[in-house]
């Protein structure tokens, strides 16, 4: 084998020492991803500057990038907490969050990459207890169990304000009751429910009975008013029309021209 020349040689050298520097210095940030970028002899982390963004970045192999997910995510807690009278209730919670993305810089400073252990989990623990500490067993099992959720909510995010996490919601997906406290509950709720339908049925018996009663009164009305306007010349005109008619039916009786007691004519049978 020839050897090399002894210009190839230090040039051989050099590409492979930049080829080692390249790879050492090259950073791929990958989808839903930034990177804050940390300095050796430069000042260490640095947060005056945007995080570095998706793709393929150079940065002095004596410097280094970490890299943080910045998409949603999602925490499931679960939790043992008080209600106000003192009884252990079990939440199953999940939070949605984010690392504020302009302030990774800030974030690693201060708190690091653990940021969900050091800052979200005890922040939604500590809104929880607060928050059902002030409610009672029967309004978690009841319809104020939305408005509990906003309030946890609510409470997590003042919490978490100023420390460079974005905190999107928060759901209580399961609430755990002692099973006697959830039975005595249940059977309330029953007897809460049948007792609603009970006065249902009394309410609209009663509209009906009152339906009826107007009703007749407005039939009684209509008959006294009526019976006032029938005289004594009006029902004879009415009988001279009827008889007229019954004159011309085919199978007419035989009226006699005369007058009865009430001084209508007097209609005599065929018998």
């Amino acid at each position: 084998m020839e050897k090399l020349p002894k210009i190839g040689l230090p040039i051989l050298i050099g590409l492979i020492f930049l080829i080692i520097v390249v790879a050492k210095s090259a950073v791929t940030i990958g989808s839903g991803e930034s990177g804050v970028l940390y300095k050796t002899f430069g000042g260490g982390v640095v947060t005056d500057e945007p995080p570095l963004g998706e793709g393929f970045h150079i940065v002095a192999p004596w410097n280094k990038v970490y890299v943080y997910e910045v998409r949603q995510q999602e925490l499931f807690e679960k939790m043992k907490v008080l209600s106000s009278n003192g009884l252990e209730i079990q939440i199953d919670a999940s939070a949605w969050y984010q690392p504020v993305q302009s302030q990774l810089g800030n974030l690693h400073q201060t708190i690091g990459e653990n940021y969900l252990q050091r800052v979200i989990q005890p922040a939604i623990r500590s809104a929880a207890r607060s928050v059902i500490g002030r409610y009672t067993p029967d309004d978690l099992y009841s319809t104020k169990r939305d408005a509990i959720q906003v309030e946890i909510y609510e409470e997590t995010k003042k919490i978490l304000d100023k420390q460079y996490v974005q905190l999107n919601e928060v759901l209580v997906r399961d609430v755990t009751l002692p099973p006697t406290i959830k039975e005595a509950i249940e059977r309330k709720l029953k007897q809460e429910q049948e007792s609603l339908e009970y006065e249902f049925r009394l309410v609209s018996a009663a509209k009906q009975a009152e339906e009826r009663i107007i009703e007749a009164e407005g039939k009684a009305e209509a008959n006294k008013i009526l019976s006032a306007s029938l005289t004594d010349k009006i029902l004879q005109d009415k009988g001279i029309e009827a008889t007229i008619k019954l004159s011309e039916s085919n199978n007419s009786k035989v009226i006699v021209i005369g007058s009865g007691d009430s001084g209508m004519p007097i209609i005599l049978g065929n018998q």
